[in-house]
């Protein structure tokens, strides 16, 4: 993986501004610490950070290929998982290759199918293309987002980047936030409107879309859609089919000229991922399969069982590790350490975030830098299978908002009225919900739900309409944060994270698939697990699901509840007029008694986490310098 950067402008001549390219890309050196590379011309720039992976030397970028008179320059982030296949077409076709790397095949695919080059590519991507030609920037994302991409169109030009620290460090780029960016911050975060930037004039290019910008000006296009067909496959059918694809899956993303592991935590999911991978090392002399686990000083004494965490992750590491032999690993942070790392998992972000839960994943992928550079990691089953607690919970089913957020209350309580009055909470998020839901396409023979009104599921039909909701908001608003989280704080770390179960052909087939099937023997996920029947043992493939691990010590607690006293203190702290400091207070000294099991977002953050997220908005706010609109 690595980081980009790129701009293009009609009216002033980019020779004469390499120094802004240098200072953008050397924003990104955390993603690529192993080589830089700069191209630049009268209309074009690129700067790149490398992360090598495959290829060292074959794979460097910008990668320039002429045909004739015309140059073809590509700065590319990511990795393909179908280019031998590619490959091979392109060989037949004629086409001569320099070396080996994923990247080569990317810029040769342009040269012979040129933009609809994408929807050939099987891989998590982010890509520019500077094509003399036809003086066009051509910039592609993968289909569900796990690289990312932002864009600020100025006047006459356009800047391009992985992340947004990178834009915001361009001369006509100022960190301006509006009451839009206000209401992604404190209504929405830390997940984000597809498409947002949260920074006024900076957008994020959505997943499955590409962008052309040329002297006519900029186009967006969606080349990739979730497909609706009616499902006929039967059960046995089914089963197998997930199971073919999942195991495709998982050895094509094991390729790679460096060392490479998983992220174990005991669940289905990253259970079932070390499991393939590390027959498949071993079956290819490689083994043994390295994995890692993380977990929290003193987390077995502070532990308690709830709705979203049923038992410890670490008895069944240890049942996984033992059983597949693996070489693992196991890192446990303390407090001082999850806190300390607030600021530079804001920082990883350049957003506010899912506060301990970002830190200690930070810390978790610094700690596995030092072992491997690459890893596969099980995020995205719960997403495409329906494992999340809101998929089986008629609360969540019958709410009229995303179910990951149904205590909005619990966040709204410690704004200030007068931010209250400018965001309009309610609005806003019912204004979100209901542009989400109008993007699902309905199957033939579903029936229309109404949103406007309270309402229970009734009927076979309706429920199977009202899952497919769910499952598309959860596709396209909530897994977009978790692969947020796991690019920002891996790639800050200079680790290569893959995400198997995020692979578009998986997640299309099962798209389709009816709720009675993905829930069999009124199982989550219990389609998932039977697929993986013989894979895993038994007590690992029906355990329970249980969440990413987040610290129960309550010295947590105690530690932002004093940082965050701090900052309240404090005249000069930003995030003053944003809040209800009456509220907030009686809330702090009140938490101590708190029940927990209410998130105000997701399944992991609690009161201790929204006293983190406001220390993480303050540091945002001063960090960044940002000015209110």
């Amino acid at each position: 993986m690595c980081g980009i950067v790129g701009f293009v402008d009609w009216g002033h001549d980019l020779t004469l501004q390499k120094d802004v390219l240098i200072q953008m890309t050397q924003t990104l050196i955390p993603r690529g610490p192993d080589a830089e590379g700069y191209w630049i011309s009268p209309r074009a720039a690129f700067g790149h950070r490398r992360l090598v992976v495959v290829d060292p030397e074959g794979g460097r970028q910008p990668m320039i290929r002429q045909r004739g008179e015309h140059t073809y320059t590509l700065i590319y982030n990511g990795e393909l998982y179908n280019t031998p296949e590619i490959r091979q077409e392109l060989l037949s076709l004629g086409y001569r290759f320099e070396g080996h790397s994923d990247t080569e095949v990317v810029l040769l695919s342009y040269l012979e199918w040129g933009p609809s080059c994408i929807e050939r590519l099987n891989g998590i991507f982010a890509f520019g293309i500077w094509d003399s030609k036809e003086q066009q920037l051509f910039v592609g994302r993968d289909r569900l987002g796990v690289k990312p991409l932002f864009y600020s169109e100025q006047s006459g030009s356009i800047i391009f980047a992985s992340e947004l620290k990178a834009i915001l460090q361009h001369p006509d780029i100022s960190p301006i936030v509006g009451r839009e960016g206000l209401a992604e911050v404190f209504l929405v975060g830390p997940a984000r409107t597809p498409g947002m930037g949260v920074y006024d004039g900076i957008s994020e290019l959505k997943p499955g879309h590409v962008l052309t910008y040329s002297a006519n000006g900029l186009k967006i296009t969606r080349y990739w859609a979730l497909p609706y067909n009616v499902h006929e496959d039967d059960l046995e059918t089914t089963t197998a089919k997930i199971r073919d694809l999942f195991l495709d899956t998982v050895k094509r993303q094991l390729v790679s000229d460096v060392p490479i592991g998983t992220l174990l935590s005991g669940g289905l999911d990253s259970s079932a991922i070390t499991a393939i991978a590390s027959e498949f090392l071993n079956q290819n002399g490689k083994g043994p399969l390295p994995t890692f686990s993380v977990d929290y000083v003193e987390n077995d004494k502070y532990f308690h069982t709830n709705d979203f965490q049923p038992d410890a992750d670490g008895p069944w590491i240890e049942r996984m590790s033992q059983t597949f032999k693996t070489q693992h690993s196991n890192f446990a942070f303390d407090t001082p350490q999850l806190v300390e790392t607030l600021k530079a998992a804001t920082l990883a972000r350049d957003l506010p975030g899912m506060a301990d839960v970002d830190a200690s994943l930070l810390l978790f992928s610094r700690a596995i830098k030092n072992k491997v550079t690459v890893g596969l990691s099980g995020e995205c089953a719960d997403e495409v299978f329906g494992g999340y607690p809101w998929f089986h919970r008629p609360d969540a089913l019958n709410a009229q908002t995303f179910p990951w957020a149904l205590h909005v209350e619990n966040r709204l309580q410690i704004l200030s009225p007068e931010l209250i009055a400018r965001l309009q909470p309610h609005d806003y998020l019912s204004r979100r919900y209901e542009e989400a839901l109008a993007e699902i396409s309905k199957l033939p023979g579903s029936s229309s739900i109404s949103h406007q009104d309270s309402r229970t599921i009734q009927g076979d039909l309706q429920r199977e309409t009202r899952i497919r909701e769910i499952t598309y908001l959860t596709l396209t608003r909530f897994m977009p944060t978790l692969l947020d989280r796991k690019d920002r704080m891996t790639m800050a770390t200079g680790l290569e994270v893959r995400v198997p179960f995020c692979d578009h052909r998986l997640v299309e087939y099962a798209w389709n698939i009816p709720w009675e099937m993905k829930a069999l023997e009124g199982r989550e996920k219990g389609l998932l697990r039977h697929a993986l029947t013989g894979i895993l043992p038994d007590d690992v493939l029906w355990r329970r699901k249980s969440p990413y691990p987040k610290t129960h010590h309550p010295s947590y607690l105690s530690a932002v509840r004093t940082w965050l006293s701090q900052i309240l203190e404090d005249p000069s702290s930003p995030i003053l007029p944003f809040l209800n400091l009456p509220a907030l207070r009686d809330l702090m000294k009140l938490s101590d008694t708190m029940p927990s099991g209410r998130p105000w977002f997701g399944q992991l953050m609690d009161i201790p986490q929204l006293f983190a997220y406001l220390i993480q908005v303050n540091y945002w706010l001063v960090g960044n310098k940002v000015m209110i609109r």
